[in-house]
């Protein structure tokens, strides 16, 4: 129980940073995957839509929000927290209400892009970016701690959102999702009245990167580190929204009921907790470059599985390793550019690399069903995956030991 002390104390001593850390993970939801989808089948028939112009709709939007993602999220790095976060989610907000109003077609395109850009895109940036800069000694456990929230969320959203629709109209629960959001404004804005600014934050702390400078998104992107983590790292997005997306396809192969395979997705989502907690601790304990090489695999083992699992225990198996390195997934990322780049232009760099994976989210179920469509079996490609996750942990090893001999010297 004593193990638990210092995480109580931690939580205790930065309560109100964390909350907002936490608060925004939780109301990026409003623009993740996984609640969207809970009314794709009321969004389809309420618009004429088949599966695949949905689909079309969805990635299309996602992939726009990607591109400006990289020019928006440097917003972080000039505005506080406090202030940048009121104007995202005042239009995450108003998103929501123009889902529960519109009913063209055209509407619904451009508000699936400000969904994905404000909640997923933008409110997430500002919750990894802002948790990053607060807390250098201690950021791997800040970040996990502030990830609960999204944790919470994907655990009670869509299952409450799919109860709320037995009672309710589905455009009413997204009255309600605005309504929500907006009330948590004020919260936000009185958790952060004694926040710093971005550049005080960084002169105080003195979280510098490589070569003991802050690096610009410019400088970042023209060194090899930057493009041999991201791409690795948007691997996880992409084929993890792949896996989840075509649920339904892989329950018809395996020959299973699609309910008995929904059921053990749980397992997935208290590894995913645990784990979060598990890998902020290790981060500050021995460094994100350390933990970088080995995270993912345990979604390539989690792959092999589902590839070849005769049963949905062995799936339930592959579940809690993808669920094990989400962990990772969760608190790595954040903490990765912080380390190496510095924190002066944390947003900027950070925003180009949620752009990836943004990106790799739209394009992954879209290409993964084009090969379904071409005769390319979708456990044959999970194998594919598991491979690539490998290679990709494989080539982070010489450039994080190159970049860590860099690193300045710790006092």
């Amino acid at each position: 129980m004593t193990s638990f002390a210092p995480y109580i104390r931690f939580i205790r001593d930065n309560a109100p940073y964390l909350a907002v850390g936490a608060l925004l993970s939780f109301l990026s939801s409003f623009g993740q995957t996984f609640l969207i989808a809970a009314f794709a089948g009321e969004i389809r028939t309420e618009y004429g839509l088949s599966n695949g112009d949905w689909g079309l709709i969805y990635m299309v939007a996602t992939m726009v929000s990607a591109g400006v993602m990289i020019f928006a999220g440097g917003l972080t790095d000039r505005f506080r927290a406090r202030s940048i976060s009121v104007v995202v989610l005042a239009c995450l907000a108003l998103s929501c209400l123009a889902m529960a109003l519109n009913t063209h077609v055209i509407g619904l395109f451009i508000i699936i892009f400000c969904l994905r850009f404000f909640g997923q895109g933008m409110t997430s940036t500002i919750s990894i970016v802002s948790i990053s800069r607060w807390f250098i000694a201690t950021r791997g456990r800040a970040l996990a701690i502030s990830t609960v929230g999204f944790v919470t969320a994907e655990a009670i959203l869509p299952l409450s959102s799919v109860w709320l629709k037995s009672y309710l109209p589905w455009r009413i629960i997204w009255v309600g999702f605005a309504g929500f959001i907006l009330v948590m404004i004020p919260v936000i804005w009185r958790l952060l009245k004694l926040e710093r600014t971005p550049q005080a934050t960084t002169k105080a702390d003195n979280s510098a990167g490589m070569d003991d400078k802050h690096w610009t998104r410019a400088q970042a992107l023209r060194h090899p580190l930057f493009w041999t983590l991201a791409p690795t790292m948007a691997l996880f997005p992409m084929f993890a929204t792949t896996f989840w997306f075509h649920q339904v396809h892989f329950a018809e192969i395996k020959g299973w009921e699609h309910l008995n395979l929904v059921a053990v997705f749980p397992f997935g989502t208290f590894t995913f907790m645990g784990s979060t907690f598990l890998f902020g601790w290790a981060v500050d304990k021995f460094g994100a470059g350390r933990l970088l090489p080995i995270y993912l695999l345990p979604y390539s083992a989690a792959f092999i599985i589902h590839a070849f699992a005769p049963t949905i225990a062995w799936t339930a198996f592959g579940v809690i390793l993808m669920g094990l390195a989400g962990g990772g997934q969760a608190t790595l990322p954040g903490s990765v550019w912080s380390t190496y780049f510095g924190t002066a232009h944390i947003g900027s760099i950070k925003s180009a690399a949620v752009a990836l994976m943004v990106l790799g989210s739209a394009i992954g179920p879209g290409m993964s069903g084009w090969l379904i469509d071409i005769g390319v079996g979708f456990e044959t490609q999970l194998l594919f995956y598991s491979a690539t996750f490998v290679i990709g942990s494989v080539a982070m090893i010489p450039a994080l030991r190159a970049a860590t001999a860099r690193l300045p010297a710790t006092p």
